[in-house]
């Protein structure tokens, strides 16, 4: 879905970027607030959950990496708003695959740099967007499970995929620069991209029911849907039938806090499961043409494709420059691409947690913080 240079023209390329600054400056400030209230809540919410957001975005640049076979001569591979809005929250889910398509774009030659902003608005926006709307309505509608969450994962994440592809018929309807029947580009587009929305559904719900195996309170799609563990006397016994509990003494201590579990073991297996599929697996990825590609080829829609401005770069088609062994090539540039996109993602990540603590510091004292004049 990645859309190079020359498919759309000037005017719509630049009516879509002003699109995609404007939602990133929106997601700036809303993940503020998503990062801010995550986890345990506050500041110490916000601690676990900046370092996770990059990781999310390093993932979703990993297995993007891995393109799987769709049909007869067509591939596919992840998008990623599903994932990254159902793990690390909507506001931050845009963000996550922002960072990965500028990566992307700039080092790899991938998506064209004066279509970043189609790209964006179609990757990042809208399969985001559709993706969190549908989830949080299946979620209210399902039983209140972790299997229901995994359930609504894929299903979001299946819708996402052919919402993009209609998101990019009716920009080519408006700036394409070839002339073919949009009619025709409506139905391969979405007709294949239907079938590479099965593989990112089944990519996302896996990763997202992993997660949730091992650290439910990581998933910001999961708040405030599993059920609080009810103590009982008797396995036979109901809670109307347990004693009420005896108020604690005035003089009583308060109970210890719980003790902050830590994300470190979750981060480095998210890491080391990038770098595998980034440094490893995507030699094994299938070679032939994604959907966009091979709709594109097929009919006529690359006539007018540029050049990218990066084709000279050193990491150009996700291979390091004068490295003769494919393998080693394709795999070092995945490693680079994992560490560059993890770093720039948990360096946004980590500036927005601080600014929300700031500002936050600073924040007047409120009303019940300041004495009343009867008092």
């Amino acid at each position: 879905m990645h859309v190079p240079d020359g498919f759309i023209n000037a005017p719509v390329s630049v009516a879509t970027g002003a699109v995609a600054a404007a939602a990133v400056a929106v997601s700036l400030r809303g993940a503020r607030r998503e990062l801010a209230g995550a986890g345990a809540g506050g500041v110490a919410g916000a601690e676990r959950t900046a370092p996770l957001a990059g990781l999310v975005a390093a993932f979703i640049f990993a297995v993007q990496m891995l393109n799987f076979p769709v049909a007869a001569g067509t591939s596919g591979h992840l998008l990623g708003g599903a994932l990254a809005a159902i793990l690390v929250g909507p506001y931050t889910g845009v963000l996550c695959v922002s960072v990965v398509l500028l990566m992307q774009g700039v080092l790899f030659a991938d998506g064209g740099l004066t279509a970043l902003g189609v790209n964006i608005t179609d990757m990042a926006i809208v399969t985001t967007v559709v993706a969190y709307a549908l989830f949080r309505g299946l979620v209210k509608v399902l039983p209140r499970r972790r299997r229901s969450i995994t359930v609504a994962s894929f299903v979001a994440a299946l819708v996402s995929v052919p919402a993009a592809a209609v998101a990019f018929t009716g920009l080519y309807a408006l700036g394409g620069t070839a002339d073919v029947p949009i009619g025709k580009v409506f139905t391969a587009m979405v007709g294949v991209h239907v079938l590479i929305g099965i593989g990112e559904a089944t990519i996302t719900a896996l990763t997202v029911g992993a997660v949730i195996a091992v650290r439910p309170d990581l998933v910001y799609g999961a708040r405030g849907l599993t059920k609080p563990l009810e103590l009982r006397t008797s396995p036979l016994a109901t809670p109307a039938d347990e004693p009420a509990p005896a108020a604690a003494p005035a003089s009583a201590a308060p109970a210890p806090a719980a003790p902050r579990r830590s994300v470190r073991r979750v981060w480095l297996a998210g890491v080391a499961a990038a770098l595998v599929c980034a440094g490893g697996v995507s030699y094994y990825a299938s070679a032939s043409p994604d959907g966009l590609e091979k709709v594109a080829h097929d009919h006529g829609i690359d006539a007018k494709a540029e050049d990218h401005a990066a084709k000279d770069s050193p990491l150009a088609d996700y291979s390091v420059k004068d490295i003769t062994n494919p393998r080693l090539a394709g795999g070092l540039a995945g490693v680079i691409g994992v560490g560059a996109t993890l770093a720039v993602g948990t360096g946004v990540f980590v500036v927005l947690r601080r600014r929300r603590n700031t500002g936050a510091d600073e924040q007047p004292a409120t009303g019940a913080e300041r004495p009343t004049e009867n008092a």
